[in-house]
């Protein structure tokens, strides 16, 4: 049986599985429940309970969660699974990176904690305009879509009154991507204003070095420069 609970005031929907699932649950239940809350919201984010009561899924209900999924793929900004089954948690773990946004498993005595998880800020991106036209655009933690959402609206206002700018990429704090939502709006964020920055310098440790170099030759012509995290001084002087 499926009970599909509507999105709440925090954007979140709650599924919750027991017994043996048909794909009459997909059909009668949960595809209307989805479909009506991707209309009245851009993106979802989903807590799924899966009760210690679940005896799995007849191969309807299997082929029915396939195509599911696949209709509504862009659809969910973060997805919780609370469950009690090693199987199901190894299968979320190993598709996890698949899925456009980021996933975590708890067990079932976790889910206040996978409901506060859904609500939290897990990353940011702080934009800031320091002196002789250097802007300083800081990655920080692990970053969802919704960070590169917030974080677009700050560059665009700041494009739109100074143009053109030296660019300070921040990398000290950064611990990657939540999913390939986060990854796509990444290389959409640099895509959509490569023509701006005059100048650049990254500053961060090894590990992003040859990444950040690899997508700014091949988004932005402008001249660019590494500095490791103990050199962010020299790296805004490279910058004046």
């Amino acid at each position: 049986m499926i009970e599909a609970i509507p999105v709440n005031d925090q954007g979140v929907m709650e599924i919750h599985l027991t017994g043996k699932l048909t794909a009459p649950d997909y059909h009668d239940i949960l595809a209307p429940a989805l479909d009506q809350a991707l209309t009245e919201h851009h993106r979802l984010r989903m807590l799924v309970h899966i009760g210690p009561g679940f005896d799995g899924f007849t191969p309807g209900a299997a082929w029915a969660d396939m195509r599911l999924g696949l209709r509504h793929w862009t659809g969910f900004d973060r997805i919780a699974v609370v469950t009690g089954s090693d199987w199901i948690e190894n299968a979320v773990k190993v598709m996890g990176f698949a899925l456009p946004g980021p996933v975590e498993t708890f067990d079932l005595d976790e889910l206040d904690e996978a409901r506060r998880w859904l609500t939290e800020s897990l990353g940011s991106i702080h934009v800031t305009a320091l002196d002789n036209g250097v802007l300083h655009v800081q990655l920080m933690g692990k970053l969802d879509a919704e960070a590169y959402e917030r974080a677009e609206d700050g560059l665009d206002a700041y494009v739109r009154e100074h143009g053109a700018f030296k660019l300070l990429l921040d990398l000290r704090e950064f611990d990657g991507w939540q999913g390939l939502a986060a990854l796509g709006d990444h290389f959409k964020l640099v895509r959509d204003h490569h023509h701006i920055p005059t100048r650049v310098a990254i500053v961060g440790d090894e590990g992003w070095q040859k990444l950040a170099q690899k997508v700014l030759r091949r988004f932005i012509s402008a001249e660019s420069r590494y500095f490791d995290e103990s050199r962010f001084h020299e790296a805004k002087q490279y910058l004046a």
